[in-house]
C-alpha cells in the first residue's frame, strides 16, 4: 500500500514533532516517521534548559519567538511539559570568561535580551545557596525556563496524532526518493510513502542520509553524559545553573546534571574525512573536547561506505545509546556538591549519554534545497536543540508548504558551509 502525504517528515524528535503538530493544524496530510521511538535519543537525553541567553547572534531572533511558543505550549497542546521560566544564569572563574559574556551581552541587547551581568554577590542571591567563593561575576537571564525532555516531544506528537497527523514509530527511512531533481516520498520500513515535500529532521543520522541523496552537509557526533540525582532536601529551584557543572532542578526535587565544561568525541570515519571543516571550532575548544578511539569507529564504519550499511545500522540503533564517560559524571556530581549548599545526602540514581549531532559554526541547518527541490533539512542543532526545537519544527514546516519562512534564516542555510562565508562559532555557553 502506498501512502500520499503532503508533507513526509524523517525523525520523531522534537523538531519533527513539533513540524507535525504545525502542519495538521494547519489542515496538511503530514506524515512522521521514526525508526524507534518518539525522542528517542537526543530530544530526551538533553538537559532541558529553554534559554536565549548565550547564543549565537544569528539564534536569538529564534529564540525570542521560540521561547514565546515555549510560553504557551502547555496550552496548545493540553498536556504538562513541566515548564517553569525561572531564568537561568551561568557563572566564570575567570575574568577572560566574564569578558566573553560582556562582549555578548552588548551584542545581545541590540535585541533587547533581559539579560544583565551579575556580581557573584547577586548570583548568590538569585540561587540561594549557591557557593561563590570561585566566581568572579555571571550572567541572567531571567525570561529563559526549563522543560522535562522526557515529556515534551511525546507530548507534542500525542497532540499531532490529535490533530490529524500519521506517527508512525518502529519504522525506518531507508531512504529518500527523488525524481527529476525533486523529492516524490519515502521508501521506508513498511512501505513507500508519496509525499509533495519532506522533511529531514534525524539528528545525528541526518547527514548520513543526505549522503544517499547527493547531498553534502559537515556534521559530527559529540558524545555528551548526562546523570540525575535523588531528590534532594531543599525545594526545587526554577533557575537552571552553568557553573563548571550545568544543572537543572527538576520538579521531584531531583537534579540533572552534566559537564558544562567537557564532551566527548569519538572518533569516526568521518572525524577523518570531514574534520578539516571542524579545526577551527577545535581550536576554540581543545580544553572542552575530549577525543577518544575505540568500538564506535568500528560500528559505524560501514555507514560511510554504503546506504546497505545505512539501512542496517538505522534497524540495529534503533536508539543510539552511547556509554557514558564515568569519571565526568563524577565530576560533575562532586562540582555540584562543591557548588551548592543544603543538597542533603543526596546520590547518583541514573546515568545515560546522548549523541549531540554539531556542525563546525555551532548552529542548526535549517534550509528548503533547491535540489532536490521539495527536500527540508532541520539539522545540526549542536546541543542546544531542545530549546530551539518548536520553533525549528515551525519553521521546517513552513519552507515545506510554502517555500518561505515567517523570521530571516539565511544564517542557516546549508550552502553556507561552501559558498564562501566565513564560518565561525559565536555562541559563548
Amino acid at each position: 500500500m502506498i501512502r500520499d502525504y503532503d508533507v513526509a517528515i524523517v525523525g520523531g524528535g522534537i523538531v519533527g514533532c513539533y513540524a507535525a503538530l504545525h502542519l495538521a493544524k494547519a489542515g496538511h496530510k503530514v506524515g512522521l516517521f521514526e525508526k524507534g521511538r518518539i525522542a528517542g535519543e537526543q530530544s530526551s537525553r538533553n538537559w532541558g534548559f529553554v534559554r536565549l541567553q548565550g547564543r549565537d547572534p544569528a539564534e536569538i531572533p529564534l529564540m525570542i519567538e521560540g521561547k514565546r511558543l515555549w510560553e504557551r505550549l502547555e496550552a496548545e497542546i493540553g498536556e504538562t511539559v513541566d515548564w517553569r521560566q525561572g531564568g537561568n544564569l551561568v557563572l566564570a572563574d575567570t575574568k577572560e570568561r566574564l569578558g566573553q559574556f560582556e562582549d555578548w551581552l552588548a551584542v545581545a541587547k541590540t535585541f533587547q535580551v533581559d539579560s544583565r551581568m551579575v556580581t557573584p554577590a547577586e548570583a548568590a542571591e538569585v540561587v540561594p545557596g549557591l557557593r561563590t567563593d570561585a566566581v568572579v561575576g555571571g550572567l541572567h537571564t531571567p525570561s529563559d525556563g526549563q522543560a522535562e525532555p522526557e515529556k515534551a516531544a511525546p507530548a507534542i506528537a500525542e497532540a499531532a496524532r490529535r490533530a490529524g497527523a500519521h506517527i508512525e514509530t518502529g519504522c525506518a527511512v531507508d531512504r529518500i526518493e527523488v525524481a527529476d531533481g525533486r523529492v516524490t516520498g519515502l521508501e521506508t520500513e513498511s512501505g513507500p510513502v508519496r509525499a509533495g515535500a519532506v522533511i529531514l529532521c534525524a539528528g545525528a543520522w541526518t547527514k548520513h542520509m543526505l549522503r544517499g541523496v547527493g547531498v553534502r552537509m559537515p556534521q559530527l557526533w559529540m558524545r555528551a553524559s548526562v546523570a540525575r540525582t535523588s531528590p534532594s532536601g531543599r525545594d526545587p529551584m526554577a533557575t537552571g545553573v552553568w557553573a563548571g557543572v550545568a544543572f537543572r532542578q527538576r520538579i521531584d526535587g531531583s537534579f540533572n546534571i552534566a559537564g558544562g565544561t567537557q564532551a566527548d568525541h569519538d572518533i569516526m570515519a568521518d572525524t577523518l574525512l570531514d574534520g578539516i571543516s571542524f579545526l577551527p571550532l577545535l581550536r576554540m575548544h581543545n580544553q572542552m573536547l575530549k577525543l577518544h578511539f575505540g568500538a564506535p569507529f568500528f560500528d559505524f564504519l560501514g555507514v560511510r561506505l554504503s546506504q546497505d550499511a545505512l539501512r542496517r545500522a538505522l534497524r540495529r540503533h534503533r536508539a543510539l545509546d552511547p556509554t557514558p564517560n564515568p569519571k565526568s559524571v563524577a565530576a560533575s556530581f562532586q562540582k555540584l556538591k562543591d557548588s551548592v549548599a543544603d543538597l542533603g545526602d543526596i546520590h547518583i540514581a541514573k546515568t545515560w549519554a546522548g549523541y549531540i549531532d554539531f556542525t563546525p559554526d555551532f548552529i542548526p541547518v535549517i534550509d528548503r534545497l533547491d535540489r532536490p527541490e521539495g527536500l527540508v533539512v532541520a539539522a545540526g542543532l549542536s546541543g542546544h536543540g531542545f530549546g530551539m526545537g518548536p520553533i525549528t519544527g515551525r519553521l521546517a514546516a513552513e519552507l515545506a508548504v510554502e517555500g518561505k519562512p515567517s523570521l530571516d534564516i539565511d544564517a542557516f542555510r546549508l550552502a553556507r558551509f561552501s559558498d564562501g562565508a566565513k564560518i565561525v562559532a559565536r555562541n559563548v555557553i
